[in-house]
């Protein structure tokens, strides 16, 4: 299995979007662009942002925990992403980070940004799960299906709350796990934030072969509810896409693109013989 990444659902402005990430994140570029989707890189971490519509926006419960080296890069990019955005959380100096700040952008997207000596220069990028609401107190269930379901995952390490906060006591404030080659966060918050998970941004597993495809299908759909073209919610309301990996090149051929697309359409999980054999 290859990296998981994150796709993030716009209202027809994929490239524009892409084209100010990447003139603002350090060593950030278009990896590729179609009327569907937009992929930008910055450093080793990959973004999709997709043409959807006005459909779903996204939630600041799945954020970018990203970790730059110096505080001036973390200041610098806190005024490009909260000029016509908001501030979540002021940036300032807090007990975990000299300097850190949680803001949403203009698209929507929500970004913790946090100063880290060790960080690279390109920065860290880490998607971030806030459990709140139903799903408060579900961070570390949630940690572990993850983990017992992607091989190659680990536990990094997990920070609770202490008894200075009574409602929230024992529950995580701060923990880190990796799926794969990539690392995420994840956090309850017993506040009454009013949001939770949406299909706004969704966590993409490109998949080698259809037994792949079924094995993460089967195990993220426990509890949890198909979508169409590969989509689906898991059992805490976050949004998955299972696909394969050929599928942009597939969908991109001037020749089987057309069809491609409309196999790709009617189905649920993704059958890689069917949407190949048109």
């Amino acid at each position: 299995m290859k990296s998981i990444y994150p796709c993030i659902w716009t209202n027809q402005s994929a490239k524009e979007a892409a084209e100010f990430y990447v003139s603002i994140f350090p060593e950030a570029s278009i990896q590729e662009s179609n009327p569907w989707v937009t992929s930008w890189r910055a450093g080793n971490s990959k973004f999709m942002l997709l043409n959807g519509g006005p459909e779903f926006t996204p939630s600041p419960t799945l954020s970018f925990y990203s970790e730059f080296p110096e505080v001036g890069s973390v200041e610098k990019l806190w005024e490009k992403l909260v000029e016509d955005g908001k501030a979540l959380m002021p940036l300032g100096t807090y007990p975990w980070s000299e300097k850190y700040g949680w803001v949403q952008d203009r698209y929507g997207v929500s970004w913790q940004l946090t100063a880290h000596p060790e960080a690279p220069p390109y920065g860290n990028y880490s998607p971030a799960m806030m459990f709140t609401g139903r799903n408060f107190g579900k961070a570390e269930e949630a940690l572990n299906f993850y983990t017992s379901i992607v091989p190659d995952s680990l536990t990094k390490f997990i920070s609770r709350y202490g008894e200075d906060s009574p409602s929230q006591t024992g529950k995580i404030n701060h923990a880190q796990f990796t799926l794969g080659k990539q690392l995420f966060v994840a956090m309850d918050s017993g506040l009454d934030h009013g949001f939770q998970f949406s299909e706004g941004i969704s966590l993409v597993i490109p998949c080698e072969n259809q037994d792949e495809i079924d094995y993460y299908w089967e195990k993220l759909t426990l509890r949890g509810e198909e979508g169409q073209c590969g989509w689906l919610k898991d059992q805490f309301g976050v949004s998955w896409q299972i696909v394969p990996d050929s599928l942009g090149k597939l969908i991109a051929s001037p020749i089987k693109g057309p069809t491609v697309i409309q196999a790709f359409l009617k189905m649920k999980k993704i059958n890689i013989e069917k949407l190949t054999s048109n």
